[in-house]
């Protein structure tokens, strides 16, 4: 998965107005209590992340 794609599911799943936010403030226990920002910053690979992001909003597992 490219970066890209994980922030247009961020947007798609969480709004335009609030995906950002949430990605730089809300920590992820499955990443290591780092946030999605850090996580990116630190080099984990988006789908990595994307897991860790499903996961934590109990999304379906289509959208896995």
């Amino acid at each position: 998965m490219k970066e890209t794609e994980l922030w247009q599911r961020l947007q798609d799943h969480l709004g335009a107005g609030y995906y950002r936010v949430w990605a730089a403030e809300f920590s992820l226990a499955t990443l290591r209590n780092r946030t999605v920002v850090q996580a990116l910053r630190e080099g984990e690979s988006s789908k990595t992340i994307w897991r860790a992001v499903w996961e934590a909003l109990e999304l379906p597992d289509r959208d896995r």
